[in-house]
């Protein structure tokens, strides 16, 4: 077969309406980056004490913080079903604990959640603590953040994907908070 020039450029030439990115647009996000950077660095973490809560809730020096990215099940949630069912609310929390006991916790704020708890980025002596939590099988993800670690942790039927459970926000559902 023999090479056409004229032929492999109308095969290979860019879709209609496309353009190459300009100057203007490359250095707009490159602006866009640096802005996000800086007010990252402007908000300092939260560090200190630890208390853990349940498995994807803790209080950092005070502040009450949920981790962004997952859902843990909640402290009295039962796993499994029938005769054999086990507390996996309770050995959700007993991973984070063991977690935050390896060293300093760091945690970077990205949101508020509906009770007023800070939604962060946590992290324990620079490892990432809700991917933890989700590749050892105790928290399912709820963002694309965690999604690799939650198949590895159903594949391996790592903690929660052990057996049988219930997904954490469905059996907030059915068992609401108490009003206040």
């Amino acid at each position: 077969m023999r090479f056409d020039k004229l032929t492999y450029r109308r095969r290979h030439r860019p879709p209609r309406g496309w353009r190459p990115q300009t100057w203007r647009g490359i250095l707009l996000a490159a602006g866009l980056i640096v802005v996000a950077l800086v007010v990252e660095r402007l908000i300092p973490p939260l560090t200190g004490q630890v208390r853990v809560a349940d498995g994807d809730s803790l209080e950092v020096a005070g502040e009450r913080v949920r981790l962004d990215g997952l859902d843990a099940p909640e402290l009295h949630q039962s796993c499994g079903e029938g005769g054999r069912s086990w507390p996996c609310g309770m050995k959700a929390r007993a991973a984070l604990e063991a977690l935050v006991a390896q060293g300093e916790v760091s945690c970077r704020p990205v949101d508020e959640d509906r009770y007023g708890r800070a939604v962060a980025r946590c992290a324990v002596d620079g490892a990432d603590i809700g991917a933890a939590l989700v590749r050892k099988g105790w928290a399912v993800a709820t963002s694309l953040a965690y999604r690799g670690e939650e198949r590895s942790a159903r594949a391996a039927g790592a903690g929660i994907w052990a057996g049988p459970f219930e997904m954490p926000a469905e059996w907030r559902a059915r068992h609401p908070r108490p009003t206040e």
